[in-house]
């Protein structure tokens, strides 16, 4: 009992950028927009967080994680309207362009980790974002308000509305006035925005450095985390904390000595993976997506 209570914060951690990426997803596809270019968002908001923290930290002091986590937040944003204008406004097929995003982000970050600090890495910085009261980090409660917040824009306001009818069937929307294609682009700009602030909430909790290896498919697990969710902001706060759990008894249980003993750790390592498939494979065969997802918008078409 005295190990699962000592995970909590821990759990709460991992939870955090899967559940503000997972959010950012959601509005995405909700808007029509499939975007799998999760992962590559996520790393480059680590790594603009991580080197922003690292050029920072000895003139800034505490201010620098907050800076930090700002500055990855605005360059996923900015890299994610190359799928915005590819999507959207070029109507590429979604996957080709969030697959070449997630391909093109890995290479961006090692390039400029090698311009700036002569390594395939960042440095490592001397401390990362504290940890409150019980050892819970601010990043919970950034989670906790960017799901209301989003949950609250999506059901109680009329952009929510707008939005929602884009991603079911945007010919309808327009007929009455809907700017379609301005409320997509919103969406990805958002969905970004959101997938470098998670990254950045990583980077500064789970490790202390970027490098290639940081993300290791925490953006693959959100995005199943909306599949898995529903696309609704409790379905994907509850299939978030199902991997985050995962992810954290992958890590803990060399503390657990009978578990530790009966199965080798690279069982555990492929626990969150393993969990992900299983869900996908569970929901595959219900339909909960919007209708028009992954459906490029031309305007006129019915």
């Amino acid at each position: 009992m005295s190990i699962i209570l000592h995970m909590i914060p821990s759990i709460l951690m991992m939870v955090s950028p899967i559940l503000i990426t997972a959010a950012g997803g959601m509005i995405c596809e909700r808007s029509g927009v499939v975007n799998i270019a999760l992962e590559g968002l996520l790393q480059v908001g680590a790594f603009s967080a991580a080197a922003t923290h690292v050029l920072l930290e000895t003139t800034c002091g505490v201010f620098s994680p907050w800076i930090a986590l700002l500055v990855g937040a605005f360059f996923g944003m900015v890299f994610s309207s190359i799928h915005a204008y590819a999507s959207i406004s070029l109507n590429a097929d979604q996957t080709i362009s969030g697959t070449g995003i997630n391909l093109l982000s890995n290479g961006v970050t090692i390039f400029f980790s090698q311009v700036i600090f002569h390594a395939d890495r960042t440095k490592p910085y001397q401390v990362g974002m504290m940890p409150g009261p019980g050892g819970i980090y601010p990043t919970v409660f950034i989670a906790i308000a960017v799901v209301l917040v989003v949950w609250f824009v999506l059901y109680k306001l009329p952009f929510g509305l707008r939005l929602r009818a884009c991603g079911e069937h945007p010919g309808a929307a327009a007929s009455v006035g809907i700017n379609v294609v301005r409320i997509r682009y919103f969406a990805v700009l958002a969905s970004g925005l959101l997938a470098g602030l998670a990254g950045g909430c990583l980077v500064l909790t789970e490790t202390i450095q970027y490098t290639s290896n940081t993300i290791n498919g925490t953006g693959f697990i959100a995005l199943a985390a909306v599949s898995f969710g529903r696309w609704r902001p409790l379905g994907i706060s509850l299939s978030s904390l199902l991997f985050g759990v995962a992810v954290a008894f992958s890590i803990y249980v060399v503390n657990i000595p009978a578990l530790k003993n009966a199965l080798p750790a690279e069982f555990f390592s492929l626990l969150p993976y393993v969990i992900t498939l299983l869900a996908l494979v569970v929901f595959s065969g219900k339909n909960y997506a919007p209708l028009a997802a992954g459906k490029p918008y031309e305007k006129g078409a019915s």
